[in-house]
């Protein structure tokens, strides 16, 4: 396997773990199991705010309304995917 290859496969992995740890930091504060005011799940809920909100963002805009139900984090997993079997078969295809 490509050097590259790996290294954008294992972004790739870091980041839909990172999204799925906001995912369920968000649902813990929301239904009150963790407090945001601690200074520690302040300080990680930010920088997951920070890592996440830029993907996160234009597709909240671009997805209809659906009331308390927030599916971009579900989009953006499967466009992640999408994209690294996308570019793991054209690269493959490149080396044979």
């Amino acid at each position: 396997m490509f050097p590259i290859l790996w290294l954008f496969n294992k972004l790739i992995e870091i980041y839909s773990f990172l999204l799925l740890a906001y995912v369920i930091l968000t649902v813990l504060i929301n239904f009150g199991i963790v407090n945001s005011r601690q200074p520690i799940v302040s300080a990680v809920g930010e920088f997951l705010y920070r890592i996440t909100e830029p993907l996160l963002g234009p597709i909240r805009r671009r997805l209809p309304n659906l009331g308390p139900i927030d599916i971009s984090p579900v989009v953006l997993l499967l466009a992640l995917q999408f994209l690294a079997v996308t570019v793991n078969y054209y690269v493959g295809a490149l080396a044979r």
